[in-house]
């Protein structure tokens, strides 16, 4: 009986909800539903704040979206008589009930994101120990340089901390090759790098093959250390001071911890954000994912692991083989065969360390390609829905991480499907102009509002829609790819650090410049249609305006792929210190404004100093004041690149002269010693555009990034090919010029 009452409810539930998806009302009663119900979403988020809202929200769009999904499966699929609309037809519905079956499942994993209470503190007599691991293969000795710095200026005792640098780029087999100047490059890498963590107070180690990729190495790093937790972090990730002491304290909350994962944060904006110029404006594409998603993730005893920035437990990894290295995303696969042992995870929702981003075009496209290859391993290899040891939400959790990246399909589909009744006047969905607006119309604003309600702060309008669609013409044979073969796909390394020398248009551009040529043709094709015939026409209209909106994506897409010249490699961080330079054989107070690994950008605190412009006139040494402000820190020595006038002062742009590794501990205390100047500029473009000003913003940049996009193509096939040199490259370090107030300096600063 009670088990009864406990169903009952729930039951009742179910029959009303089945009750109100079902009611056959004509097209008019329909469209009025449809109005109240958006009204509602409105008037619910507008003027019922409280902890029930988020789950009102969700039922009042679910209700809709079962109306649209019950109206498309009886209503509107073509006959089996004619298998030239039917086939297609299917194919557009499959497409649909992929995106629909992915909107509960999300709504299910964010229906309450977890604020997680921080971490205990602990005393020093309290704390685990800790082995870092900063796995490398290819990265430049300076970026190397400033990780390894931060991570032995992490607080934490001496005693307790130790600091491995784990190359695969200095492995015995490398070392061996039978390519002379490879190996010779290979042995010079590792005695620079040796020598480097003998400076720095870090443990050089290396293996004799390059076998399992990072989980390999990570497990040789296993192998040679016994810290009881694991901390990894990327070569390009630095950590700020305090990471430990804000995420090792959970591990003594909980026996059963095996990961405290944090956010990634970058330094730079990744390739899309750099070309569209809206880094400094408009939340990052990955704050969504580690703002909202990742904290419902662990509302369920689900938050993974992601590679970096994170600490493990070592018991955990033991007990589990180490790092799991079936699939290429071993972080993921890691988290989940842990999952499965029982152990558990937490997320802490603070960015406490600053990384890089790939810089081009093709080196995005190569990382999402490699984890979207790895996410359909796991799925085909170790399918979250079968794997014991789960609980249903770490289920639903897991099948959401690994199909979110099926999204090709249905981008593509939605794509092709307008264009196949405009050429060729297939029927694949057959429904006429008010039956669309009632049904299709309504439940899109309905999971419009939705997502502004769910993602707003994090994600504006179009902004996923674009970001699918840029990735969808390579990840589609990628994905293809491991459907066919899930165990041959690779891992690769993502290219950091590269710079671009000239504005150019990248080499995976074809695609997006064909797609948006027949999407024009097609729009032109439709509009003599619509004025040479009489039938359809209402349909052809629905259909003009879904491929309208395609072609939006299409044109910003064209500004993407069209590069931006950033020569500056190494981003600045607002930094806010205080210091003294010592000049001219004298000594003046400074403001430090802004850093980077390479220089920084400091305002002088006395009046009326002149100093000589020009070139790199001026040597001398820049002491950086501790945050306690009683002492000061070793010089760096530095020689002036630029002097800029201000108002009621006078800012000058250094650059760092030939640092050491002792130097690089200064530069990482300076940069990393505090997390609130990442915390600021996290929270800096927190702020909702709302749709109708997110979606014109969106058709305002699709024209503006149409008309770069298409000068860029006509240059490229007017002009020469461009030699070698005009490419994205890897320069030595170069200098910089400073002239920055913004918290980062990028191209479009």
């Amino acid at each position: 009986m009670t088990s009864f009452s406990r169903l009952l409810p729930w039951f009742v539930t179910a029959c009303l909800v089945g009750f109100l998806v079902t009611l056959p009302i004509g097209t008019q009663s329909q469209l009025v539903l449809g109005i109240v119900l958006i009204g509602a979403l409105l008037l619910v988020w507008r003027f019922w704040p409280g902890p029930h809202q988020r789950l009102v929200m969700m039922a009042i769009g679910t209700l809709l979206v079962l109306r649209y999904l019950y109206w498309r499966a009886t209503s509107t699929l073509p006959s089996t008589s004619d298998m030239a609309d039917f086939i297609p037809g299917m194919i557009l519905f499959a497409a649909e009930l992929f995106c629909i079956g992915m909107l509960f499942i999300s709504l299910f994993v964010v229906a309450s994101p977890l604020e997680r209470k921080p971490a205990r503190r602990l005393a020093d007599d309290e704390l685990p120990t800790v082995d870092v691991f900063i796995p490398t293969y290819n990265e430049d000795v300076h970026l190397l340089s400033a990780t390894l710095a931060a991570a032995r200026a992490l607080d934490y005792p001496a005693d307790r901390l130790r600091v491995y640098l784990l190359d695969d780029g200095g492995t015995d087999q490398k070392c061996a090759q039978e390519n002379v100047s490879l190996a010779a490059a290979a042995r010079r890498r590792r005695a620079e790098l040796m020598s480097l963590c003998s400076d720095l107070g870090a443990t050089y180690l290396t293996r004799a093959r390059n076998e399992h990729a990072k989980a390999g190495n990570l497990n040789n790093g296993l192998a040679h250390s016994t810290g009881e937790l694991v901390v990894v972090f990327d070569a390009d990730h630095a950590p700020v001071r305090e990471f430990l002491r804000e995420t090792v304290g959970h591990f003594r909350d909980d026996a059963r911890l095996f990961l405290v994962q944090t956010p990634h944060f970058f330094l730079n904006p990744d390739p899309v954000e750099k070309n569209l110029s809206t880094w400094l404006r408009m939340p990052s594409e990955n704050e969504m994912f580690y703002s909202v998603i990742q904290r419902g993730l662990d509302r369920w005893n689900a938050a993974f692991f992601c590679g970096s920035a994170a600490v493990l437990r070592r018991a955990a990894l033991v007990e589990a083989g180490g790092f799991s290295g079936v699939s290429i995303t071993e972080d993921c696969e890691t988290a989940l065969e842990l999952h499965a042992r029982g152990w558990n995870s937490r997320y802490v929702d603070r960015p406490m360390i600053a990384g890089l981003q790939p810089e081009t075009f093709a080196s995005f496209i190569g990382q999402r390609s490699r984890w979207c290859r790895g996410m359909m391993q796991i799925l085909l290899l170790k399918n979250p829905l079968l794997k014991r040891g789960l609980s249903l939400p770490q289920r639903l959790c897991y099948l959401s991480s690994a199909l979110f990246w099926a999204f090709p399909f249905p981008r593509l589909t939605f794509l092709v499907a307008p264009l196949l009744f405009i050429f060729f006047d297939l029927k694949i969905f057959i429904a006429n102009s008010q039956e669309f607006v009632a049904f299709a119309v309504t439940y899109l604003m309905a999971n419009m509002i939705l997502q502004n309600y769910l993602y707003g702060r994090v994600r504006w309008p179009w902004v996923s829609e674009l970001y699918e669609y840029i990735q969808s013409f390579y990840l589609a044979p990628a994905m293809l790819s491991v459907l066919l073969n899930p165990r041959k796909p690779s891992f690769n390394v993502t290219e950091k650090g590269v710079t671009t020398n000239r504005d150019f248009l990248s080499s995976l551009a074809t695609p997006y410049f064909v797609s948006f040529a027949v999407l024009v043709v097609a729009m032109g094709y439709a509009g003599w249609r619509y004025a040479t015939q009489t039938l359809d026409n209402d349909l052809l209209v629905v259909v003009c305006i879904w491929n309208a909106l395609n072609l939006a994506l299409a044109a910003v897409s064209l500004g993407v792929v069209s590069e931006r010249s950033e020569r500056r490699r190494n981003q600045r961080l607002a930094v806010n210190r205080c210091g003294r330079l010592d000049l001219h054989g004298g000594s003046l107070p400074v403001q430090i404004q802004d850093a980077s690994t390479t220089g920084a950008r400091v305002k002088l605190l006395t009046p009326g100093v002149d100093l000589p412009g020009g070139e790199g006139l001026p040597v001398g040494w820049l002491h950086v004041a501790t945050l306690d402000g009683k002492t000061e820190t070793g010089g760096i020595p530095v020689i002036v690149r630029r002097t800029i006038s201000e108002p009621d002062s006078m800012a000058i742009g250094l650059q760092y002269l030939k640092p050491t590794p002792q130097h690089y501990t200064v530069i990482a205390e300076l940069m990393y010693g505090q997390g609130k100047p990442l915390s600021d500029f996290w929270n800096l473009r927190r702020a909702g555009k709302g749709l109708l000003r997110g979606t014109l913003m969106f058709l305002r940049m699709s024209l503006g990034q149409m008309v770069r996009g298409l000068q860029f193509g006509w240059l490229a096939l007017s002009q020469p090919k461009p030699d070698a040199s005009d490419q994205p490259v890897v320069p030595p370090r170069a200098p910089e010029t400073g002239g920055t107030v913004a918290p980062f300096k990028t191209a479009e600063g």
